[in-house]
Parts: structure tokens; C-alpha cells; sequence
């Protein structure tokens, strides 16, 4: 059986993908934001959702909705929400700004998780952060896991994503069970003077985004996210991965059944003729000067994606960079080329909400080569299953905060952005008709599972 892995503060799934294409089955993704929880279940559809904070989530409560009563869990991974500030007098952890990194410590430990991995900002290293760190390492210790140390931060460029992006990550097991290593960079990132020697040179955005037709060519994509095209340009090594060409292009994962030939995440942005001569006029690796937006170089490695904020935070957009061949910014989908997602993985339909979520995951190659580390250290061997996939019923990706907050039944964040962000409203009766696709789909699924369980007994 493959090993199983639980994601706290999953998001849209970057993780879980990562972890998944490692060779772990993903059984529970925990989040609270409702159009995460809805994006998630799209594309991970056989893992249970649990649509809320983990403050007060017990190990009970996880397993129950997973489904896998008392079997082991080999890994929890997760990136908590933290401040890191220590004030004066007081230990860091006791700030209630912190509260989650806690409550991230002890979910580890109350499910007797094997593994962990803890991923955040790089910021965390720095200064009088690093006492905070010192804090943490000692909260898992005294849960009963050690900690590989030194920790190490790892830049997503060093692991074929054509991205400069840079995560702190401390990975433990518990007290007598073999601790994962770090993992060691795989590529050289094409924008870097002095390469490591007998690596490979990583992809550049050209060959990420290169082979994708232009969005301003299909008016479809006005209204839409999605149009069908027979465009696709001639793809590289890393593109054609990413548009699942070859079987080795899932990895360990479960190959999904979805149509190639759809360029989706990709709704069209409104520049002004002014913006798009600025955008024209600016050097390729340069910065706009009036909406300090980055562009892109071809033989470059893209900027870090931001992720923006949430509505309780101002529903600030993320500056997405501007494409170094057309005068725009770039589509959703060239944003999650840039990250590693595949083209069968979609976001939520709106440009801030897709934005938001690709702004906040960890690249699946990052993930994936940490998540190989960790299996080393378990003593399994990766296998490549030979099911396929549904992916999950695309009306959760056009849902607004408040039906999808409604679909979960949970109480809507803050979502004032939902008004500007290009989401129609939807009608109580397309509600109803999303919801009931989605149940007959989660059915016939569940009808499989008890259809191969009764195999397997026989």
C-alpha cells in the first residue's frame, strides 16, 4: 500500500500534488478558505476536505473524515500562518499571533505522524527570527520529534521550476524513526553565473510558457477561462511534462482523465492601450516604472509570485509580471507554468482567486523532490498506480466565497473582492445543480471504492 500523508493549511494543493507525485496517497487536505477547499476537491477529489481552521481539529476528527480508522499516518506537512516576532519578555510561540505553528506541533503529534514537514518564509531565518525557529525545534522535541538540522531553505529554482523562490523547511520524525534528509538541488537555474557542476541547466520561461498560444487571440476568453484550441506551440523537455505528454510525465501520481486539447486558467486581462505601450517599451528582466510590474526574460527565470491578500486583508491582486512577448500580464495558467502545475490542474475561474492560490503553494517540483527525501527515510518504494482519475466537477471552480462557503456549509470569510473580481453570480437553482453533479460524482466514486474493496476481500 502506498504510503499515506495528511496536508494542513493545504490550499489549492501544491503540496498534496507534490507528495502525490512522490508516491504517497494524500488522504485529508484541511483548509479553511472555502474557495481553496472547493479548487482542492476538484482536483483531488478522492481526498477528504475538511473545510475549517485546525484550532481545536482533532486526530479523531481528521481520521474519521479521511477514512482510514487506525492505520499509520507516514507524513504531515503543512506551512502555518506566523508572525515570528519575538517581543520583549516574551518566548515567541506564546504569542497568540503564532497560535496555528502550535496547533501544527500538536496535530503532528496527536496523530503519531512518522514524518513531518514544516515549510514557510525565508524571513524566519533572519535576525531575531531565528529565535523563534530555536522555539519551534524545541516545541517538536518536547512532542517527541527531532528535527534535521541545520534547517535548510530551498529556492524552487534549484529543483527544475523556472522560478526563483525560496522556503524555509524543517523536516522531522519522530524519536528512533530514520530522519529525512534535505533534498539536494537538481538543476541549475538558467539565470545563475556560477553553476553546480553535473547539473543540468532548469527550464526558463520561455520554455514554460513559449509553446502556450496567446489568450488575446480568443475573445472566448473574455468571459471564460477556458477555450478550445489546436494552437499549442512546440513544447520543450519542461513543457511537454507539463501538458502530460508521457507517462512519465505523472511521476508517481495518478494520471487524471482531462482533455489536452482545453487551455483553461486562462481569462483574459483588460490593459489599457497607454499600459500595454509601457509594458511594449520595457526591457525584458526589467521593472514597469509606473506599476513597478516585472517582465519576464525569455531565457530568465520568472520573478516570485505573489499571492496578493485575502478580503479580510484588503483583497490587494498580486502583481502578476508582464509576458515578455506580449504587451499584457500573464494568464493564470503561464502563472502556473512558472510554479510546475501541471495543465490538467486548474484554479478557481477569477484572476485574483487562480492568482491568489498559485501565490500561496509551494511549487509541486520543490514539494515533490522533499516529499522523495521523506520516503527514502521511510524505507518505501515509490510505485506508479495504474488507476485513473476523475477530476472533480469544474462548477467548484466558478463558485463565489459565499457559495462556496454555502456548498461546504461553513460561514463565508470576508470576500468583498468577489464583486470585482470578474465571478458572476450564480443562481440559487445553478447551485443546486453544481451540488448535485458533484454528489453523483462523489458516489459513483464511492460506489468504486466499495466495488474494489469487495474485490480485494474476495
Amino acid at each position: 500500500m502506498r504510503p499515506i500523508a495528511i496536508d494542513l493549511f493545504a490550499g489549492v494543493g501544491g503540496m498534496s500534488l507534490g507528495f502525490e507525485q512522490a508516491g504517497f496517497d494524500v488522504c485529508a487536505a484541511v483548509e479553511i478558505d472555502p474557495v481553496h477547499c472547493a479548487a482542492h476537491e476538484f482536483n483531488f477529489p478522492e481526498c477528504a476536505v475538511i473545510p475549517r481552521s485546525i484550532v481545536g481539529l482533532s486526530a479523531e476528527d481528521i481520521r474519521n473524515a479521511a477514512r482510514i480508522g487506525s492505520r499509520p499516518v507516514d507524513c504531515v506537512f503543512g506551512g502555518p500562518p506566523c508572525q515570528g516576532f519575538s517581543l520583549i519578555g516574551h518566548r515567541a510561540l506564546e504569542d497568540p499571533r503564532n497560535s496555528l505553528v502550535l496547533e501544527f506541533v500538536r496535530v503532528v503529534a496527536e496523530l503519531e505522524a512518522q514524518t513531518f514537514v514544516f515549510e514557510n518564509v525565508k524571513g524566519l531565518t533572519i535576525g531575531r527570527h531565528k529565535g523563534f525557529l530555536r522555539e519551534l525545534v524545541a516545541a517538536f522535541s518536547d512532542a517527541g520529534y527531532d528535527v534535521r538540522m541545520p534547517w535548510h531553505v530551498l529556492d524552487a529554482a534549484h529543483y527544475g521550476v523556472p522560478q526563483h523562490r525560496e522556503r524555509l523547511i524543517l523536516i522531522g520524525a519522530k524519536k528512533g524513526v530514520q530522519l529525512p534528509n534535505y533534498p539536494v538541488p537538481r538543476t541549475n537555474p538558467a539565470d545563475i553565473r556560477k553553476h553546480i557542476p553535473g547539473l543540468p541547466v532548469g527550464p526558463t520561461c520561455r520554455d514554460a510558457i513559449g509553446d502556450l498560444p496567446d489568450a488575446d487571440l480568443f475573445t472566448g476568453l473574455v468571459e471564460s477561462d477556458t477555450v478550445r484550441t489546436a494552437s499549442f506551440g512546440h513544447a520543450g523537455d519542461y513543457a511537454n511534462e507539463l501538458r502530460c505528454e508521457t507517462d512519465s510525465a505523472w511521476h508517481f501520481g495518478y494520471s487524471r482523465q482531462w482533455n489536452p486539447e482545453m487551455l483553461t486558467s486562462s481569462a483574459r486581462t483588460t490593459h489599457t492601450d497607454i499600459s500595454r505601450r509601457r509594458f511594449a517599451e520595457t526591457p525584458p528582466g526589467g521593472v514597469e516604472p509606473i506599476s513597478r510590474f516585472f517582465k519576464l526574460a525569455p531565457h530568465g527565470l520568472s520573478n516570485t509570485l505573489r499571492a496578493g491578500t485575502d478580503g479580510a486583508r484588503g483583497a490587494f491582486t498580486s502583481p502578476r509580471p508582464i509576458h515578455y512577448e506580449h504587451p499584457r500580464c500573464i494568464t493564470v495558467r503561464e502563472m502556473a507554468r512558472l510554479h510546475g502545475f501541471p495543465d490538467w490542474f486548474r484554479f478557481h475561474a477569477t484572476k485574483w482567486h487562480g492568482a491568489r492560490q498559485i501565490g500561496n503553494s509551494v511549487p509541486p517540483p520543490l514539494a515533490r523532490a522533499i516529499a522523495c527525501e521523506v520516503m527514502k527515510a521511510l524505507g518505501v518504494e515509490a510505485v506508479r498506480p495504474d488507476a485513473r482519475r476523475l477530476l472533480g466537477d469544474s462548477a467548484l471552480l466558478y463558485m463565489e466565497m459565499s457559495e462556496a462557503a454555502e456548498y461546504f456549509g461553513v460561514k463565508a470569510p470576508s470576500g468583498r473582492r468577489d464583486r470585482k473580481s470578474g465571478a458572476k453570480k450564480r443562481k440559487q437553482h445553478e447551485i443546486e445543480e453544481a451540488r448535485g453533479v458533484v454528489k453523483m460524482i462523489r458516489g459513483q466514486q464511492a460506489a468504486q471504492r466499495s466495488s474494489e474493496q469487495n474485490l480485494k476481500g474476495a
